[in-house]
């Protein structure tokens, strides 16, 4: 299953690049402001009129990119907490998911309705560690096209020195690297107990498919990541009590214990 939440990521994201690159975007009317029209040109709409709210209280962009990245983040809070306990559950049934893998190493459907099995016993679903990726992306590709869209961000300056529509410039190296860095060490605190050679090779294959995004992109969405992770760092700071419970028990157990 951690081998499937890794694609999914690496699927996500090479899905918002290929969006990208093809030209699958939101456009501009002729008084340039964004075509609204469709059900995505209202999306990226709403998420240009965040961006604009925040700047006109503030008068910052950048310090609008970091608000609605809080926002995205308290949103997204509850899924991730879901995800904890999901990798804990994992962790904990991987014993068991061996002997199965051994045990019926010849039938496949077998070792998938045993493993469906184990899920249940632990109330454990493998949808909820995807659940923050696939919520996050749509909003990811949705700022970009706010980002690259929105013509009063395009002459913004972030603090007075960064230019948040710039590409590929000295700021979007160093902006690359802070976003790479701050990948492997979010990344780094999450596998912390995980033993997954597929999990140490997303460690840091994760990185540098974000610092390349990051270079590609305007600024402001690699200001975005590296908001985002921070305040992940943050995050899984504050839940490692929950990442170093005790292991959970199934369900079976549970009910057993109580009518003791």
């Amino acid at each position: 299953m951690l081998r499937k939440q890794s694609r999914l990521s690496i699927f996500m994201l090479l899905v918002v690049l290929a969006m990208t690159l093809t030209g699958c975007t939101a456009h501009t009317t002729n008084t340039g402001e964004i075509d609204r029209s469709g059900i995505w040109g209202k999306f990226v709409g709403f998420v240009s009129d965040g961006l604009d709210f925040f700047y006109n209280a503030i008068g910052d962009y950048g310090v609008a990119i970091l608000i609605v990245t809080l926002i995205v983040r308290i949103i997204v809070f509850p899924l991730m907490m879901k995800q904890i306990r999901y990798q804990k559950v994992m962790q904990s049934i991987q014993p068991e998911l061996a002997k199965i893998r051994e045990k019926y190493k010849d039938d496949k459907e077998k070792i998938n309705q045993e493993t469906m099995k184990i899920f249940q016993q632990y109330g454990a679903n493998p949808f909820s560690g995807c659940l923050p990726i696939i919520v996050q992306m749509p909003i990811l590709f949705a700022l970009y096209q706010s980002i690259n869209l929105n013509p009063h961000l395009k002459e913004h300056m972030f603090l007075g020195i960064l230019a948040l529509s710039e590409k590929q410039g000295i700021a979007n190296l160093i902006l690359a690297i802070l976003s790479a860095g701050t990948t492997f060490l979010q990344s780094k605190m999450s596998m912390a107990s995980s033993k997954d050679a597929n999990a140490k090779m997303m460690l840091f294959f994760m990185p540098a498919m974000i610092a390349f995004f990051t270079w590609q992109f305007p600024a402001a969405l690699g200001l975005y990541w590296i908001f985002g992770n921070i305040l992940t760092i943050i995050q899984t700071y504050f839940t490692k009590g929950i990442r170093n419970a005790a292991p959970p028990e199934p369900k079976a157990a549970k009910t057993g214990g109580k009518s003791k």
